[in-house]
């Protein structure tokens, strides 16, 4: 009988332990407990037991190395316990983790908020701005590699030439084409045909050139003007299309188009000009008009894929054997 007694003290004090997280506060020691004090003490009797476990566990108070290994390692104890419960924002998260053991992630957050002491709001600032830089430099990258691979198709190399030719080449200032070498010339040409591509060119999509409006940072601050612009555009919308009854715009058909297939603005914009010809002559910012062509367009992909010999194929296996599959036998 003794024996179940023991067994449910173990478990009540094993329970009244678990809200301590290890590396938190004390450990898995009560601060209170430490400082022998209740959680309605005050900071005078805080203090004062302090004070008298400081002046009783003290190293220099004891000889003999083990003697004063020991009295260290409850110096320790006692220093970080008064550190927590003398402050008042550290003692009201640590009572907040007593009465919400379950909040883990709240508890590291409170802890090492008043650990480290950074201010929340410049992590914020700082992690914008990182964010903005990784943009910036990932659409710039972007950006070059469309330009790089443009320069080396034959069709567009070929007229970024004609137009240099039809221009006249431009050199560097205070240098002359009889005085490059080769490979100067060589280089000359290269960056000529890419100022031509670069200015001729209108590449569109996720590899367009990167706007400074693009970047987090510049979004953010024109919150305000883009909210503003939105209502305007809304009000605008229904005066003239839902009052007035006007026939929609050019862009406002291409809105509606875009909205229809459920694109984002960049992949829009990378769609060809003769697709987009197409799409307005097909009038598909009409939603019924839309759905009649997809739905045409998915008719039109059953019967290329039902031509198809590796289709054809596909089909008989899976008619023949059906869905591959393992088992333990295989």
């Amino acid at each position: 009988m003794w024996l179940y007694y023991l067994f449910l003290l173990s478990q009540f004090f094993i329970s009244s332990q678990a809200h301590l997280l290890e590396g938190l506060y004390c450990g898995k020691e009560n601060c209170y407990d430490v400082l022998g004090v209740t959680r309605d003490a005050d900071r005078q009797l805080i203090g004062r037991n302090y004070r008298q476990l400081a002046k009783k566990y003290h190293p220099d108070l004891h000889k003999g190395e083990k003697a004063k290994q020991e009295a260290e390692e409850q110096f320790k104890r006692i220093a970080r316990a008064y550190e927590i419960l003398r402050d008042d924002e550290f003692r009201a998260d640590y009572n907040y983790m007593l009465d919400n053991p379950d909040a883990y992630y709240s508890h590291y957050y409170r802890y090492y908020r008043r650990r480290t002491k950074v201010d929340v709001r410049l992590v914020v600032l700082a992690t914008i701005s990182v964010i903005s830089l990784v943009q910036y430099f990932s659409r710039k990258q972007r950006y070059e590699e469309a330009i790089k691979y443009f320069m080396t198709v034959p069709k567009y190399r070929n007229k970024a030439l004609e137009i240099i030719n039809q221009n006249g080449s431009v050199t560097k200032k205070g240098s002359s084409k009889s005085k490059l070498s080769k490979g100067e010339r060589k280089e000359e040409s290269e960056r000529n045909i890419r100022k031509v591509i670069e200015e001729n060119l209108d590449i569109q999509g996720a590899y367009a050139k990167p706007q400074i409006t693009d970047i987090l940072w510049i979004q953010i601050l024109l919150i305000p003007y883009t909210l503003a612009k939105y209502v305007k555009w809304n009000v605008l919308w229904i005066y003239k299309y839902s009052v007035l009854k006007r026939p929609y715009d050019l862009e406002d058909k291409l809105y509606l188009i875009r909205k229809n297939m459920n694109l984002g603005v960049h992949q829009f914009k990378g769609i060809e000009s003769e697709k987009i010809d197409e799409y307005l002559e097909k009038e598909l910012w009409i939603k019924s008009n839309y759905k009649d062509w997809k739905g045409a367009q998915e008719e039109e992909m059953k019967r290329q894929m039902a031509d198809n010999p590796r289709y054809k194929a596909y089909r008989r296996y899976m008619k023949n054997h059906g869905p591959g599959r393992l088992t333990f036998d295989d």
